[in-house]
């Protein structure tokens, strides 16, 4: 059997798989490695699988010699289109706890939006927006990082990011752009504990002009000297975790 040609509706790797499952995304084929059949690692996978009807599709080695990907475990799932939430789904209010949106701005990296969904959904985010064009959406590799992540967050896209920030301003959201410059503010010094959208600038590049102009506030990680900033996705990950002790400690 020929693999799949179209690899960005595919997901790979045991957990993240396994936890597409759980979530009930929509899986039209599982494949696995002959080889991995008896492990007991995979288990819990094929149990899910048959649960839902879903049989496996055993494969030899030439199979996964043709995936793109080095770090599929023996497992590989097609899935549907990923289902991308809309803006009313990300900003759902939870009882008792101001929103925490993240807006990516132009991030190319999957691993780096892959590792911001996995963090943001672990301190309990309410969403993720990331802009359609010039930016790494929900693909296979971004669903590997963030190790089943986005089937537990709602990630929206939308057409234009410093239009969505004006957009979340009427909804009374507070727009903190992450930024390393001299105008920005110290994490410790600025209120995190209401409702916020967080926006995280591209790979090198940072936010774009326009976005950082639309920021209420420009907020950075105090550096010890002679190191200029932090990868995105650690940046993104020190930041959300400031935001989540501010709220917890009111």
């Amino acid at each position: 059997m020929k693999a799949p040609l179209d690899f960005d509706d595919v997901i790979y790797g045991i957990h993240a798989v396994e936890e597409a499952l759980g979530a009930g995304e929509q899986i039209l084929a599982l494949h696995v490695a002959t080889d991995r059949a008896r492990d007991p690692a995979l288990r819990a996978l094929l149990a899910a699988a048959e649960e839902r009807g879903l049989r496996a599709r055993f494969e030899g080695r030439e199979f996964f010699a043709r995936l793109p990907y080095k770090a599929h475990q023996g497992v590989i799932a097609r899935s549907a289109p990923f289902p991308y939430a809309d803006l009313d789904e990300v900003l759902a209010p939870r009882e008792g706890a101001p929103l925490l949106v993240v807006l990516l701005d132009h991030l190319t990296d999957p691993h780096n939006v892959g590792a911001i969904v996995r963090t943001a959904a672990c301190i309990g985010a309410n969403g993720i927006v990331l802009p359609d064009r010039r930016s790494a959406g929900v693909n296979a590799t971004v669903r590997k990082a963030a190790a089943g992540a986005t089937a537990h967050i709602p990630i929206a896209q939308v057409t234009n990011i410093a239009q969505t920030i004006a957009a979340f301003k009427k909804r009374g959201l507070w727009i903190a752009g992450a930024d390393a410059g001299e105008g920005a503010q110290p994490m410790y010094e600025v209120d995190l504990n209401r409702d916020l959208a967080l926006v995280i600038g591209a790979e090198g590049a940072g936010l774009a002009p326009l976005v950082a102009r639309s920021c209420d506030f420009l907020v950075k990680i105090p550096m010890l000297a002679g190191v200029a900033s932090l990868n995105a996705s650690v940046a993104a990950g020190v930041l959300l975790y400031e935001a989540l002790r501010q709220r917890r400690e009111g």
